[in-house]
Protein backbone atom coordinates (compact mmCIF):
# COMPACT_ATOMS: atom_id res chain seq x y z
CA UNK A 1 0.00 0.00 0.00
CA UNK A 2 1.59 3.11 -1.26
CA UNK A 3 2.57 5.85 1.65
CA UNK A 4 -1.17 8.12 2.37
CA UNK A 5 0.41 10.95 0.84
CA UNK A 6 0.95 9.65 -2.31
CA UNK A 7 -2.33 7.74 -1.89
CA UNK A 8 -4.16 10.95 -1.43
CA UNK A 9 -2.80 12.85 -4.48
CA UNK A 10 -3.14 9.52 -6.73
CA UNK A 11 -6.97 9.79 -5.31
CA UNK A 12 -7.29 13.47 -6.34
CA UNK A 13 -5.80 12.67 -9.49
CA UNK A 14 -8.18 9.82 -10.14
CA UNK A 15 -11.38 11.66 -9.50
CA UNK A 16 -10.38 14.84 -11.66
CA UNK A 17 -9.55 12.33 -14.34
CA UNK A 18 -12.21 9.67 -14.60
CA UNK A 19 -15.84 10.76 -16.79
CA UNK A 20 -17.58 8.59 -14.05
CA UNK A 21 -17.85 8.89 -10.48
CA UNK A 22 -15.29 8.19 -7.44
CA UNK A 23 -16.08 6.98 -3.76
CA UNK A 24 -14.52 6.63 -1.23
CA UNK A 25 -15.80 5.52 3.06
CA UNK A 26 -16.74 8.77 3.94
CA UNK A 27 -18.46 10.15 0.74
CA UNK A 28 -22.03 10.62 0.36
CA UNK A 29 -23.31 7.41 -1.64
CA UNK A 30 -20.35 5.32 -0.88
CA UNK A 31 -22.68 2.72 1.12
CA UNK A 32 -25.24 2.52 -1.74
CA UNK A 33 -22.24 2.12 -4.38
CA UNK A 34 -20.95 -1.22 -2.28
CA UNK A 35 -24.07 -2.37 -1.93
CA UNK A 36 -24.65 -6.36 -3.84
CA UNK A 37 -27.04 -8.69 -4.27
CA UNK A 38 -26.29 -10.61 -1.67
CA UNK A 39 -26.55 -8.95 1.62
CA UNK A 40 -24.43 -11.71 3.38
CA UNK A 41 -21.32 -9.78 1.72
CA UNK A 42 -20.48 -6.64 3.78
CA UNK A 43 -17.29 -5.84 2.57
CA UNK A 44 -15.63 -1.93 2.23
CA UNK A 45 -13.50 -0.86 -0.62
CA UNK A 46 -11.06 2.24 -0.38
CA UNK A 47 -11.90 3.31 -3.52
CA UNK A 48 -15.08 2.64 -5.93
CA UNK A 49 -14.78 4.06 -9.76
CA UNK A 50 -17.60 3.88 -11.54
CA UNK A 51 -16.33 3.86 -15.29
CA UNK A 52 -18.57 4.85 -17.89
CA UNK A 53 -16.10 4.25 -20.35
CA UNK A 54 -12.91 2.29 -21.53
CA UNK A 55 -10.55 5.28 -21.15
CA UNK A 56 -12.33 5.64 -17.16
CA UNK A 57 -11.09 1.75 -17.25
CA UNK A 58 -7.64 2.10 -18.21
CA UNK A 59 -7.40 4.55 -15.89
CA UNK A 60 -8.85 3.15 -12.70
CA UNK A 61 -6.58 -0.11 -13.61
CA UNK A 62 -3.65 1.87 -13.46
CA UNK A 63 -4.75 3.73 -10.49
CA UNK A 64 -5.19 0.66 -8.57
CA UNK A 65 -1.87 -0.83 -9.58
CA UNK A 66 0.01 2.70 -8.55
CA UNK A 67 -1.08 1.87 -5.19
CA UNK A 68 -0.70 -1.51 -5.64
CA UNK A 69 -4.52 -2.09 -4.60
CA UNK A 70 -6.32 -5.29 -4.98
CA UNK A 71 -8.83 -4.83 -7.73
CA UNK A 72 -12.02 -6.74 -8.08
CA UNK A 73 -14.74 -5.63 -10.77
CA UNK A 74 -18.43 -5.42 -10.67
CA UNK A 75 -20.93 -5.96 -13.59
CA UNK A 76 -24.14 -7.17 -12.68
CA UNK A 77 -22.81 -7.63 -8.87
CA UNK A 78 -24.47 -11.06 -9.20
CA UNK A 79 -21.80 -12.61 -7.64
CA UNK A 80 -23.29 -15.15 -4.70
CA UNK A 81 -19.43 -14.87 -3.11
CA UNK A 82 -19.64 -11.64 -3.14
CA UNK A 83 -16.44 -11.37 -5.68
CA UNK A 84 -17.80 -7.68 -7.15
CA UNK A 85 -16.14 -6.51 -3.60
CA UNK A 86 -13.09 -6.39 -1.49
CA UNK A 87 -12.55 -4.92 1.74
CA UNK A 88 -9.41 -2.25 1.57
CA UNK A 89 -9.34 -2.42 -2.27
CA UNK A 90 -10.33 -0.98 -5.57
CA UNK A 91 -13.53 -1.70 -7.43
CA UNK A 92 -13.84 -0.92 -10.75
CA UNK A 93 -17.85 -1.15 -11.37
CA UNK A 94 -19.02 -0.76 -14.88
CA UNK A 95 -22.42 -0.31 -14.19
CA UNK A 96 -22.60 2.90 -16.38
CA UNK A 97 -21.71 1.28 -19.25
CA UNK A 98 -24.70 -0.28 -20.45
CA UNK A 99 -24.52 0.08 -24.04
CA UNK A 100 -26.09 -2.21 -26.54
CA UNK A 101 -25.73 -2.46 -29.95
CA UNK A 102 -27.59 -4.79 -32.23
CA UNK A 103 -26.08 -5.19 -35.94
CA UNK A 104 -29.24 -7.60 -37.52
CA UNK A 105 -27.54 -7.56 -41.02
CA UNK A 106 -25.00 -9.84 -39.12
CA UNK A 107 -26.86 -11.49 -36.68
CA UNK A 108 -24.72 -9.78 -33.76
CA UNK A 109 -24.73 -7.47 -30.88
CA UNK A 110 -22.25 -5.65 -29.06
CA UNK A 111 -22.85 -4.97 -25.13
CA UNK A 112 -21.34 -2.98 -23.22
CA UNK A 113 -19.33 -4.67 -19.55
CA UNK A 114 -22.04 -3.32 -16.91
CA UNK A 115 -25.06 -4.44 -19.39
CA UNK A 116 -27.23 -6.80 -17.77
CA UNK A 117 -29.70 -9.61 -19.40
CA UNK A 118 -32.67 -7.27 -19.60
CA UNK A 119 -30.61 -4.57 -21.31
CA UNK A 120 -29.32 -7.13 -24.09
CA UNK A 121 -32.82 -8.98 -24.30
CA UNK A 122 -34.67 -6.03 -24.77
CA UNK A 123 -32.72 -4.51 -27.44
CA UNK A 124 -32.78 -7.65 -29.56
CA UNK A 125 -36.49 -8.31 -29.42
CA UNK A 126 -37.49 -5.68 -31.81
CA UNK A 127 -35.65 -7.70 -34.06
CA UNK A 128 -36.87 -10.77 -33.13
CA UNK A 129 -33.58 -12.14 -32.60
CA UNK A 130 -32.27 -13.32 -29.01
CA UNK A 131 -29.37 -15.45 -27.73
CA UNK A 132 -28.72 -17.38 -24.86
CA UNK A 133 -28.91 -15.19 -21.90
CA UNK A 134 -29.51 -16.11 -18.04
CA UNK A 135 -32.27 -17.07 -16.34
CA UNK A 136 -32.92 -13.83 -14.57
CA UNK A 137 -32.74 -10.40 -16.44
CA UNK A 138 -30.77 -8.79 -13.75
CA UNK A 139 -27.82 -10.98 -14.46
CA UNK A 140 -24.53 -9.03 -15.54
CA UNK A 141 -23.93 -10.10 -19.15
CA UNK A 142 -20.28 -10.00 -19.13
CA UNK A 143 -19.88 -12.37 -16.12
CA UNK A 144 -22.74 -14.78 -17.08
CA UNK A 145 -21.20 -14.72 -20.63
CA UNK A 146 -17.36 -15.52 -19.42
CA UNK A 147 -18.22 -18.17 -16.94
CA UNK A 148 -19.88 -19.97 -19.93
CA UNK A 149 -23.23 -19.00 -19.65
CA UNK A 150 -26.51 -21.14 -19.52
CA UNK A 151 -30.17 -20.49 -19.67
CA UNK A 152 -33.72 -21.41 -20.94
CA UNK A 153 -31.95 -21.02 -24.74
CA UNK A 154 -28.89 -23.03 -24.58
CA UNK A 155 -30.53 -26.64 -25.57
CA UNK A 156 -31.19 -24.62 -28.57
CA UNK A 157 -28.94 -21.84 -29.42
CA UNK A 158 -25.73 -23.12 -27.22
CA UNK A 159 -24.39 -22.25 -24.26
CA UNK A 160 -23.60 -18.23 -24.51
CA UNK A 161 -19.86 -19.33 -24.74
CA UNK A 162 -20.61 -20.99 -27.66
CA UNK A 163 -21.93 -17.50 -29.09
CA UNK A 164 -19.18 -14.90 -28.23
CA UNK A 165 -17.33 -13.70 -31.37
CA UNK A 166 -14.86 -11.07 -29.26
CA UNK A 167 -13.92 -9.67 -26.40
CA UNK A 168 -12.75 -6.42 -25.82
CA UNK A 169 -10.33 -6.35 -22.93
CA UNK A 170 -8.30 -4.40 -20.22
CA UNK A 171 -5.02 -5.61 -18.99
CA UNK A 172 -3.77 -6.00 -15.65
CA UNK A 173 -0.85 -3.74 -16.68
CA UNK A 174 -3.51 -1.11 -18.20
CA UNK A 175 -3.37 -2.05 -21.68
CA UNK A 176 -6.32 -2.65 -24.49
CA UNK A 177 -7.01 -6.11 -26.44
CA UNK A 178 -8.82 -7.49 -28.63
CA UNK A 179 -9.91 -11.37 -28.19
CA UNK A 180 -11.37 -13.17 -31.12
CA UNK A 181 -10.85 -16.00 -32.95
CA UNK A 182 -8.37 -14.19 -35.54
CA UNK A 183 -6.41 -12.00 -32.58
CA UNK A 184 -4.68 -13.27 -29.17
CA UNK A 185 -7.05 -16.56 -30.35
CA UNK A 186 -5.09 -18.41 -26.54
CA UNK A 187 -7.13 -15.57 -25.16
CA UNK A 188 -10.16 -16.00 -26.87
CA UNK A 189 -10.11 -19.93 -25.76
CA UNK A 190 -9.78 -18.55 -22.11
CA UNK A 191 -12.15 -16.30 -21.93
CA UNK A 192 -14.60 -19.07 -22.94
CA UNK A 193 -15.21 -20.34 -19.27
CA UNK A 194 -11.92 -18.76 -17.35
CA UNK A 195 -14.29 -15.89 -16.13
CA UNK A 196 -12.55 -12.59 -14.92
CA UNK A 197 -9.20 -13.93 -14.72
CA UNK A 198 -7.93 -12.04 -17.43
CA UNK A 199 -8.78 -8.24 -17.44
CA UNK A 200 -11.95 -6.37 -17.55
CA UNK A 201 -14.22 -6.91 -20.43
CA UNK A 202 -15.52 -3.52 -21.43
CA UNK A 203 -17.66 -4.87 -23.92
CA UNK A 204 -18.47 -8.11 -25.90
CA UNK A 205 -19.77 -9.15 -29.14
CA UNK A 206 -22.12 -12.26 -29.14
CA UNK A 207 -23.93 -13.83 -32.25
CA UNK A 208 -27.93 -13.67 -32.34
CA UNK A 209 -30.74 -16.12 -33.27
CA UNK A 210 -33.78 -15.69 -35.20
CA UNK A 211 -36.66 -16.07 -32.08
CA UNK A 212 -40.38 -15.13 -33.33
CA UNK A 213 -42.15 -16.41 -30.92
CA UNK A 214 -42.20 -17.63 -27.65
CA UNK A 215 -44.18 -19.60 -24.78
CA UNK A 216 -44.11 -21.53 -21.39
CA UNK A 217 -46.27 -23.71 -19.13
CA UNK A 218 -46.06 -23.62 -15.56
CA UNK A 219 -48.10 -26.28 -13.67
CA UNK A 220 -47.92 -26.30 -9.85
CA UNK A 221 -48.71 -29.19 -7.51
CA UNK A 222 -48.90 -30.16 -4.51
CA UNK A 223 -45.30 -31.82 -3.39
CA UNK A 224 -46.48 -35.52 -3.32
CA UNK A 225 -46.96 -35.01 -6.79
CA UNK A 226 -43.33 -34.44 -7.45
CA UNK A 227 -42.40 -37.81 -7.99
CA UNK A 228 -44.49 -38.18 -10.86
CA UNK A 229 -44.03 -34.79 -12.05
CA UNK A 230 -40.11 -35.14 -12.41
CA UNK A 231 -40.90 -38.56 -14.39
CA UNK A 232 -43.45 -37.09 -16.40
CA UNK A 233 -40.58 -34.32 -17.03
CA UNK A 234 -37.80 -36.45 -17.78
CA UNK A 235 -40.11 -38.43 -20.47
CA UNK A 236 -41.27 -34.93 -21.95
CA UNK A 237 -37.82 -33.66 -22.42
CA UNK A 238 -36.34 -37.24 -23.61
CA UNK A 239 -38.57 -36.81 -27.02
CA UNK A 240 -39.27 -33.14 -27.02
CA UNK A 241 -37.54 -30.87 -30.04
CA UNK A 242 -34.60 -28.61 -28.81
CA UNK A 243 -36.63 -25.69 -28.98
CA UNK A 244 -37.81 -26.82 -25.29
CA UNK A 245 -36.44 -26.63 -21.89
CA UNK A 246 -36.97 -25.64 -18.56
CA UNK A 247 -37.20 -27.31 -15.02
CA UNK A 248 -39.11 -28.99 -12.39
CA UNK A 249 -38.98 -26.74 -9.19
CA UNK A 250 -39.63 -26.64 -5.77
CA UNK A 251 -40.54 -23.75 -3.94
CA UNK A 252 -42.76 -21.72 -1.64
CA UNK A 253 -45.76 -20.83 -2.91
CA UNK A 254 -45.56 -16.74 -4.07
CA UNK A 255 -47.89 -13.89 -3.47
CA UNK A 256 -49.09 -13.43 -6.97
CA UNK A 257 -52.42 -13.77 -8.65
CA UNK A 258 -52.00 -16.73 -10.17
CA UNK A 259 -51.60 -18.18 -7.14
CA UNK A 260 -54.27 -19.54 -4.59
CA UNK A 261 -54.03 -17.51 -1.39
CA UNK A 262 -54.70 -20.97 0.83
CA UNK A 263 -51.20 -21.99 -1.36
CA UNK A 264 -49.05 -18.53 -0.41
CA UNK A 265 -46.31 -19.86 1.81
CA UNK A 266 -46.55 -23.17 0.87
CA UNK A 267 -44.21 -25.48 -0.09
CA UNK A 268 -45.20 -25.94 -3.95
CA UNK A 269 -43.56 -28.26 -6.95
CA UNK A 270 -43.97 -26.38 -10.15
CA UNK A 271 -43.19 -27.93 -13.58
CA UNK A 272 -41.98 -25.00 -15.84
CA UNK A 273 -41.80 -26.19 -19.58
CA UNK A 274 -40.77 -23.15 -22.33
CA UNK A 275 -40.46 -23.41 -25.45
CA UNK A 276 -38.90 -21.00 -28.47
CA UNK A 277 -42.29 -21.65 -30.54
CA UNK A 278 -46.06 -20.91 -30.57
CA UNK A 279 -48.31 -21.79 -27.36
CA UNK A 280 -50.18 -24.36 -29.48
CA UNK A 281 -47.49 -26.37 -29.94
CA UNK A 282 -46.47 -25.93 -26.58
CA UNK A 283 -49.75 -26.62 -25.47
CA UNK A 284 -49.00 -30.69 -26.94
CA UNK A 285 -46.12 -30.81 -25.35
CA UNK A 286 -47.21 -29.92 -21.87
CA UNK A 287 -50.15 -32.46 -22.53
CA UNK A 288 -48.53 -35.10 -20.12
CA UNK A 289 -47.89 -32.36 -17.30
CA UNK A 290 -51.10 -30.98 -17.80
CA UNK A 291 -52.47 -34.78 -17.40
CA UNK A 292 -51.08 -34.79 -13.84
CA UNK A 293 -53.21 -33.36 -10.55
CA UNK A 294 -51.95 -29.58 -10.24
CA UNK A 295 -53.45 -26.62 -8.04
CA UNK A 296 -52.73 -24.35 -10.88
CA UNK A 297 -51.70 -23.98 -14.82
CA UNK A 298 -50.73 -21.22 -16.80
CA UNK A 299 -49.68 -21.94 -20.74
CA UNK A 300 -49.16 -19.08 -22.78
CA UNK A 301 -47.57 -17.31 -25.34
CA UNK A 302 -45.33 -13.98 -23.96
CA UNK A 303 -42.33 -12.25 -25.33
CA UNK A 304 -39.22 -13.64 -24.27
CA UNK A 305 -37.67 -10.57 -23.07
CA UNK A 306 -40.62 -10.81 -20.67
CA UNK A 307 -40.71 -13.65 -19.33
CA UNK A 308 -36.85 -12.87 -18.74
CA UNK A 309 -38.13 -10.70 -15.95
CA UNK A 310 -40.83 -13.25 -14.23
CA UNK A 311 -37.63 -15.05 -12.20
CA UNK A 312 -35.82 -11.80 -11.13
CA UNK A 313 -34.35 -12.84 -7.89
CA UNK A 314 -35.44 -9.99 -5.32
CA UNK A 315 -32.54 -7.22 -3.79
CA UNK A 316 -31.52 -7.58 -0.86
CA UNK A 317 -31.84 -10.90 0.06
CA UNK A 318 -29.50 -13.31 1.64
CA UNK A 319 -28.16 -15.93 -1.32
CA UNK A 320 -25.81 -18.82 -0.78
CA UNK A 321 -26.17 -21.64 -3.94
CA UNK A 322 -24.68 -24.72 -5.32
CA UNK A 323 -24.90 -27.12 -8.31
CA UNK A 324 -23.92 -30.84 -9.32
CA UNK A 325 -24.10 -32.24 -12.69
CA UNK A 326 -25.65 -35.37 -13.43
CA UNK A 327 -24.72 -38.83 -15.42
CA UNK A 328 -28.84 -39.12 -15.90
CA UNK A 329 -32.26 -39.43 -14.26
CA UNK A 330 -32.71 -42.75 -12.97
CA UNK A 331 -35.84 -42.83 -10.93
CA UNK A 332 -33.83 -43.86 -7.83
CA UNK A 333 -32.28 -40.25 -8.24
CA UNK A 334 -35.66 -38.54 -9.12
CA UNK A 335 -36.77 -39.99 -5.43
CA UNK A 336 -33.55 -38.44 -3.79
CA UNK A 337 -33.96 -34.75 -5.58
CA UNK A 338 -37.93 -34.95 -4.33
CA UNK A 339 -37.32 -35.81 -0.94
CA UNK A 340 -34.94 -33.05 -0.36
CA UNK A 341 -37.60 -31.16 -2.36
CA UNK A 342 -39.61 -32.08 0.64
CA UNK A 343 -37.39 -30.39 2.91
CA UNK A 344 -37.12 -27.03 1.27
CA UNK A 345 -36.77 -24.43 3.76
CA UNK A 346 -40.51 -22.42 4.28
CA UNK A 347 -41.18 -19.53 3.65
CA UNK A 348 -38.35 -18.88 1.76
CA UNK A 349 -37.52 -17.83 -1.48
CA UNK A 350 -35.29 -20.79 -2.07
CA UNK A 351 -35.81 -23.24 -4.79
CA UNK A 352 -34.76 -26.46 -5.58
CA UNK A 353 -34.08 -26.73 -9.22
CA UNK A 354 -33.72 -29.25 -11.72
CA UNK A 355 -33.03 -28.66 -15.43
CA UNK A 356 -32.02 -30.52 -18.65
CA UNK A 357 -29.51 -29.91 -21.10
CA UNK A 358 -28.37 -31.99 -23.89
CA UNK A 359 -28.82 -29.41 -27.23
CA UNK A 360 -27.15 -27.59 -28.44
CA UNK A 361 -25.06 -27.85 -25.16
CA UNK A 362 -24.01 -31.42 -25.63
CA UNK A 363 -23.17 -31.15 -29.55
CA UNK A 364 -21.23 -27.78 -29.06
CA UNK A 365 -17.57 -27.31 -29.37
CA UNK A 366 -15.91 -29.58 -27.35
CA UNK A 367 -12.64 -27.16 -26.78
CA UNK A 368 -14.17 -24.65 -24.43
CA UNK A 369 -13.28 -25.00 -20.81
CA UNK A 370 -16.47 -26.00 -19.64
CA UNK A 371 -16.57 -29.72 -18.78
CA UNK A 372 -20.28 -29.86 -17.32
CA UNK A 373 -21.32 -29.76 -21.19
CA UNK A 374 -22.43 -33.17 -21.58
CA UNK A 375 -24.21 -33.76 -18.77
CA UNK A 376 -27.75 -34.28 -19.32
CA UNK A 377 -29.40 -32.89 -16.28
CA UNK A 378 -28.24 -30.61 -13.20
CA UNK A 379 -29.43 -29.88 -10.06
CA UNK A 380 -29.28 -26.68 -8.71
CA UNK A 381 -30.36 -25.65 -5.07
CA UNK A 382 -30.65 -22.39 -4.60
CA UNK A 383 -30.74 -20.24 -1.25
CA UNK A 384 -32.41 -17.45 -0.69
CA UNK A 385 -34.10 -15.73 2.35
CA UNK A 386 -33.90 -12.56 4.18
CA UNK A 387 -33.86 -13.20 8.30
CA UNK A 388 -30.10 -14.16 9.44
CA UNK A 389 -31.87 -16.17 11.72
CA UNK A 390 -32.77 -18.91 8.81
CA UNK A 391 -28.28 -18.74 7.74
CA UNK A 392 -27.80 -22.27 9.20
CA UNK A 393 -30.96 -24.08 7.86
CA UNK A 394 -30.89 -22.61 4.54
CA UNK A 395 -26.57 -22.71 3.92
CA UNK A 396 -27.37 -26.41 5.33
CA UNK A 397 -29.57 -27.10 3.29
CA UNK A 398 -27.99 -26.90 0.06
CA UNK A 399 -25.38 -28.74 1.79
CA UNK A 400 -27.74 -31.30 1.94
CA UNK A 401 -28.96 -30.84 -1.55
CA UNK A 402 -25.42 -31.64 -2.91
CA UNK A 403 -24.56 -34.35 -0.66
CA UNK A 404 -27.79 -35.93 -1.67
CA UNK A 405 -27.36 -36.63 -5.64
CA UNK A 406 -23.65 -36.53 -5.34
CA UNK A 407 -23.22 -40.21 -6.03
CA UNK A 408 -24.93 -39.22 -9.33
CA UNK A 409 -22.85 -36.59 -10.35
CA UNK A 410 -20.37 -35.83 -13.30
CA UNK A 411 -18.06 -34.24 -11.05
CA UNK A 412 -18.03 -30.84 -13.28
CA UNK A 413 -20.01 -27.61 -11.98
CA UNK A 414 -21.09 -24.69 -13.82
CA UNK A 415 -19.01 -21.90 -11.74
CA UNK A 416 -21.20 -19.38 -11.79
CA UNK A 417 -23.98 -21.26 -9.77
CA UNK A 418 -21.26 -21.36 -6.78
CA UNK A 419 -19.69 -19.23 -3.96
CA UNK A 420 -16.15 -20.03 -3.18
CA UNK A 421 -15.97 -23.66 -2.75
CA UNK A 422 -12.49 -23.68 -2.58
CA UNK A 423 -9.95 -24.69 -5.27
CA UNK A 424 -10.74 -28.32 -5.78
CA UNK A 425 -13.87 -26.87 -7.34
CA UNK A 426 -12.94 -24.36 -9.42
CA UNK A 427 -10.74 -27.24 -11.62
CA UNK A 428 -14.46 -29.26 -11.88
CA UNK A 429 -15.63 -26.13 -13.10
CA UNK A 430 -12.97 -25.97 -15.59
CA UNK A 431 -11.30 -29.49 -16.03
CA UNK A 432 -7.73 -30.34 -15.14
CA UNK A 433 -6.49 -30.37 -18.13
CA UNK A 434 -7.97 -26.86 -18.91
CA UNK A 435 -7.32 -25.67 -15.93
CA UNK A 436 -3.30 -25.96 -16.47
CA UNK A 437 -3.77 -24.14 -19.98
CA UNK A 438 -5.33 -21.52 -18.49
CA UNK A 439 -2.08 -20.93 -16.03
CA UNK A 440 -0.13 -20.30 -18.72
CA UNK A 441 -2.57 -17.76 -20.25
CA UNK A 442 -3.01 -16.09 -16.80
CA UNK A 443 0.57 -15.94 -16.90
CA UNK A 444 0.84 -14.17 -19.87
CA UNK A 445 -1.79 -11.58 -19.29
CA UNK A 446 -1.94 -11.49 -15.31
CA UNK A 447 1.14 -12.85 -13.60
CA UNK A 448 1.09 -10.85 -10.48
CA UNK A 449 -2.71 -12.24 -10.30
CA UNK A 450 -4.48 -8.89 -9.85
CA UNK A 451 -7.64 -10.20 -11.29
CA UNK A 452 -8.19 -12.71 -8.20
CA UNK A 453 -11.36 -11.64 -7.00
CA UNK A 454 -13.08 -14.31 -9.37
CA UNK A 455 -12.94 -18.50 -9.27
CA UNK A 456 -9.03 -17.65 -9.31
CA UNK A 457 -6.70 -19.76 -11.71
CA UNK A 458 -3.09 -19.34 -10.57
CA UNK A 459 -0.83 -18.17 -12.90
CA UNK A 460 2.28 -20.52 -13.52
Amino acid sequence: MAPLSKAGAALAALRADLTGDVFAPHDPGYDEARAVFNTMIDRRPAVIAQCTNEADVVRSVRFGRELDLAIAVRGGGHSVAGMSLNDGGLVVDLRRMQGVTVHPGSSSVRIEGGATMSHLDRATEPYRLATTGGRASTTGVGGFVLGGGTGWLDRLFGLAVDNLLGVELVTADGTTVLASAEENPELFWALHGGGGNFGIATALTLKLHELPEFSFAMVMSLPETGPDAVRTYREIIAHAPVEASGGVIYLTGPPEPFIPEHLVGERLCGSLLVYAGGEEELRKLAEPLLALPHEVEVVTAVPYADFQTMFDDPWGMRNYWSAEYLTGLPDELADVFCALGDALPVPTGTQHVLFPQGGAIASGPGEFPVPYRDAPWAVHPFGIWEDPADDERCIQWVKDVRAGVRPWSTGAVYLNFIGDEGADRVVAGLGAENTRRLAAVKARYDPDNVFRFNHNIAPT
